[in-house]
Parts: C-alpha cells; sequence; structure tokens
C-alpha cells in the first residue's frame, strides 16, 4: 500500500513539473524574422517623451547616432541640430555638426537630382572650420567640400548637357561658362569648355567658339575633348577666312566717261527748250560777301551760278 502512494505521489510531481516546463516555453516572447534592429545603442532612448530626455546631451547624441546607422538621415539631422541648439559649448559638439554634415551628404542621390543637399552639406562642412577651428576633423572637412564642389560641377556639365541637346543653347552657356568661373580646376572643365565652343558655334558666335578652343589646346593640352577641339577649330578659322581677291574688269577711262555722258546728256535735252524757258532771274550781288572777298562767280553751262 505504501508503495502504490508513494508512487503515486512521484507521478503527480512529474505531471506537475511538465505542466510548469510546458507554460514557461509558451510565454516565450517570439521575435519575427523581419526585425531590424535600431543600432548597438540603448533603444530604451526612445521611449518616452520627458523632458530629462529632450535635453540630456548623451540621449540627443544616441538618438541621432541611431538614425544615422539605420540611414534615417532625416531624423538624424534633426537630433543634431537639437544638440548643437543646446550644448554648442559640450565636447561633443564638433563631432555633433560633423555628422551634421555627413547627413546632409548622405541625402544627395545622383548628380540628376536636386543639389541642395550637397550645398546644405558645404555649408556645414564650411561652420565645422569655422566655429571649431583646428579640430581634429579640419581635415575630413576639406576633403568632403572638395568632393562636394566636384559634385556640382558634374551636376552643372550635366544639365548644360542636357539644355544643349534640347537646342537650350542660352540656357546651356550659362551652365558652361559657370563652370569655367567656378571650376577650372576640376576635372570636367575640358568638356564644359568644349561644349561652351560648340555652344556658341550654333548660337552664330563662331569667334567666341574660336576663342574658346583655343584656349582648351591652351590650358588642357593632354585632355581627351582637345583633339575634337582641334579639328572644330581649324574648321572655324577656314570658314572665316576672307575669300581670294578676284581681278577686277577693265573699265573705261574716266576721260571717256564724261564725254559719253555729256555727250547724252546734250542729246537727251533739244535745243528749243532752253529757248523757250525764261532767262533765270539774276540775284542782287551788290551786297554779296562773295563779291566782298574778291571770289569771281563762273557761269555753268545750264546758266546757274555755281
Amino acid at each position: 500500500m505504501h508503495r502504490h502512494s508513494r508512487g503515486l505521489c512521484v507521478g503527480l510531481t512529474m505531471m506537475v513539473c511538465m505542466v510548469w516546463f510546458a507554460a514557461g516555453c509558451s510565454s516565450k516572447p517570439k521575435t519575427t524574422a523581419d526585425a531590424k534592429p535600431v543600432s548597438g545603442t540603448d533603444e530604451q532612448i526612445f521611449l518616452g517623451d520627458t523632458i530629462e530626455k529632450n535635453y540630456d546631451p548623451n540621449v540627443i547624441m544616441k538618438r541621432g547616432e541611431a538614425f544615422f546607422d539605420k540611414e534615417e538621415f532625416a531624423e538624424a539631422i534633426v537630433e543634431y541640430q537639437h544638440f548643437l541648439e543646446l550644448h554648442r559649448a559640450h565636447q561633443l559638439a564638433v563631432y555633433a555638426q560633423l555628422r551634421l554634415a555627413e547627413s546632409h551628404l548622405r541625402m544627395a542621390k545622383s548628380i540628376d537630382r536636386d543639389p541642395e543637399p550637397i550645398q546644405k552639406a558645404i555649408a556645414s562642412f564650411e561652420k565645422l572650420r569655422k566655429e571649431f577651428p583646428g579640430s581634429k576633423y579640419e581635415a575630413q572637412a576639406l576633403q568632403r567640400i572638395a568632393d562636394c564642389h566636384d559634385w556640382l560641377a558634374q551636376t552643372h556639365l550635366f544639365v548644360g548637357q542636357f539644355y544643349y541637346r534640347r537646342a537650350s543653347y542660352l540656357a546651356a552657356a550659362h551652365r558652361f561658362d559657370q563652370i569655367m568661373k567656378d571650376y577650372p580646376d576640376k576635372k570636367v572643365a575640358p568638356e564644359a569648355l568644349y561644349y561652351l565652343a560648340l555652344t556658341y558655334q550654333e548660337l552664330g558666335a563662331d569667334d567666341w567658339a574660336m576663342e574658346k578652343l583655343q584656349l582648351l589646346a591652351e590650358k588642357y593640352p593632354n585632355s581627351e575633348n582637345t583633339g575634337d577641339g582641334r579639328r572644330l577649330l581649324a574648321k572655324l578659322e577656314k570658314k572665316s577666312s576672307p575669300p581670294a581677291p578676284t581681278v577686277a574688269a577693265k573699265t573705261d577711262t574716266p576721260t571717256s566717261q564724261n564725254q559719253s555722258s555729256t555727250t547724252l546728256l546734250a542729246a537727251s535735252v533739244p535745243s528749243s527748250s532752253f529757248a523757250a524757258s525764261a532767262p533765270p532771274s539774276i540775284p542782287n550781288l551788290k551786297n554779296s560777301p562773295a563779291l566782298s572777298l574778291g571770289q569771281p562767280f563762273v557761269s555753268c553751262r545750264l546758266g546757274a551760278w555755281c
């Protein structure tokens, strides 16, 4: 009897343990395969909206870094700007300024899109150099500024070629000329100068086109566009060269021309017309200034005073 009771107790105990174990397994939270971790940052910084979290520099910086790691750059920009507005004198302020500029730069898609993010990135990097001179990020900022200007030069070239293909030559010339003024040392400058000459040619300004082609050969002798530029220059110079002088036909001498014209005039006017017409009235020359100066008058053939 005791043995039977002891076995029953052991069985009940094992059943209770199995039920507890099953309940523990079923209460374990399930993870979804598509769940994306925020970052290595503590996710508690995104929970709640307390005053302490809105003003704590560490929390603001962690939020900015989390958004940056997730490539949500618009949200990261908000956090970095918020940090700089509240904690400009913080030791991480220069880093926040760098990440702000990098966020603007990462928002740029391609050269055929709006260049506003690139322009904002340049302004942010320049602000870093101005407000935090001598920082360890200054060299990086200078390199990023150069990269941004390369981007803008390529954008101007792309837009200029777009206008050129659509025969909007004035708009195209404006873009190409802007590259030569702002970015003459960039990689796209020779191509922009060549297209500027082509644009002037299409506008009928061959003199300006030849001037730009000569500049292309002098300033960028090893560029890919220089060969085409020289051929176009030779074509325009040949077109603008004056034609060879032609030998004028031999004409009659002036004496013979005067004699022939006099003969024709006498033949065309009948002699009776002179007899029928009234004689011309002779002006009173008594007080004429010509007489006072002793200048004689000569009577012309038709009776007029010369």
